[in-house]
């Protein structure tokens, strides 16, 4: 079964990953590459890691025969650009930026999306229509706190401080992003009030529904590229031994998360579609570490992900990548 694939918002950093992982999935089709800046021009011209990839040239609207549409779009014109262009009821969508997140957006028009976290959702994103790709801070976060809301275990504030590269804000143009501002340079962005807060605390409470707890997040940017590290706890009265068989068993069926015995680095994940969790206990505090690839579980790689369930394929197909550690 061939996949025919479209990708609006072509020229931004998740649609390059996403390219990426495409060109090489056995069952995608690549077929319009949409960007209204760059119609005509070479995909590769913009994206030059794929080079000798593809001839692949950008265009100027979607084609309409597409199986799936990936929305590479800034946040709030995935809603904007699905206003103003039809698309066949039977066309899935798959949306990267957080227009449709949250409970209370995911219904549009005669649409509604279904929030893609697979090591949360998957039987509902096995039978959607449309997806709400979940956030690169969310995905990070969320992934080192499930089992303890699944076990009702999250009975306190929560604190986390995470770090993330510079892709983490896209190609525009802005002085946080400028590599003379940003090389051998940290700073806070964002703190106690960043947007990835509202769906972490819908899935928290879809699993752990009467807990009330805070969660305090200090975002970080950081002088690399590409990765999140984050490190999140909150008091416990788990062992370290209970922590770890709370967490093990959760994420037995998930392909790509995965608790590791040793502490736990940013190169490990960095070009693969990896979650690694560390779990350790500190006096009275558990903490969990979380690292992720922004842009490809962060993003891209997790919509292949969720594109391989919504078709019945093995969930893992075209995205066992590998870090490089050197």
């Amino acid at each position: 079964m061939k996949i025919k694939v479209g990708i609006v918002g072509g020229a931004g950093y998740t649609a390059g990953e996403l390219l990426r992982i495409l060109l090489h999935h056995p069952n995608a089709e690549l077929g319009a590459v949409v960007s209204s800046s760059n119609a005509g021009n070479a995909v590769s011209s913009v994206h030059d890691d794929l080079v000798g990839e593809t001839n692949s040239r950008f265009a100027a609207e979607l084609v309409g025969d597409e199986d799936v549409v990936f929305l590479c779009l800034g946040h709030g014109n995935s809603r904007a650009f699905l206003k103003k262009t039809s698309l066949p009821a039977s066309t899935k969508i798959i949306d990267l930026s957080n227009d449709f997140r949250l409970r209370a957006d995911k219904q549009f028009a005669d649409r509604e999306f279904v929030y893609g976290l697979p090591e949360l959702n998957k039987a509902a994103i096995q039978s959607a229509q449309n997806i709400a790709n979940p956030g690169c801070f969310a995905t990070a976060i969320q992934l080192a706190l499930l089992p303890l809301a699944a076990a009702g275990k999250l009975t306190d504030d929560i604190h986390v401080s995470a770090i993330t590269g510079s892709t983490g804000a896209g190609q525009s143009l802005a002085e946080t992003v400028h590599f003379s501002w940003r090389t051998n340079n940290v700073s806070i962005y964002k703190p106690f009030t960043h947007q990835h807060l509202g769906e972490i605390g819908e899935s928290l409470a879809q699993l752990q529904p009467r807990s009330e707890r805070e969660i305090h997040f200090i975002p970080y940017r950081g002088n690399f590229s590409r990765g999140i590290f984050a490190s999140v706890y909150t008091p416990s009265d788990l062992t370290q031994n209970e922590a770890q068989e709370l967490y093990k068993p959760f994420y037995a069926d998930a392909p790509f998360t995965t608790v590791s015995d040793k502490e736990i680095h940013l190169k490990q994940v960095v070009n693969t579609n990896k979650c690694l969790l560390h779990v350790q206990k500190q006096g009275k505090q558990l903490l969990i570490t979380s690292v992720i690839d922004n842009l490809v579980k962060g993003a891209s790689g997790q919509a292949v992900q969720n594109m391989n369930l919504l078709f019945g394929l093995p969930e893992a197909m075209g995205l066992r990548l590998k870090a490089g550690l050197l």
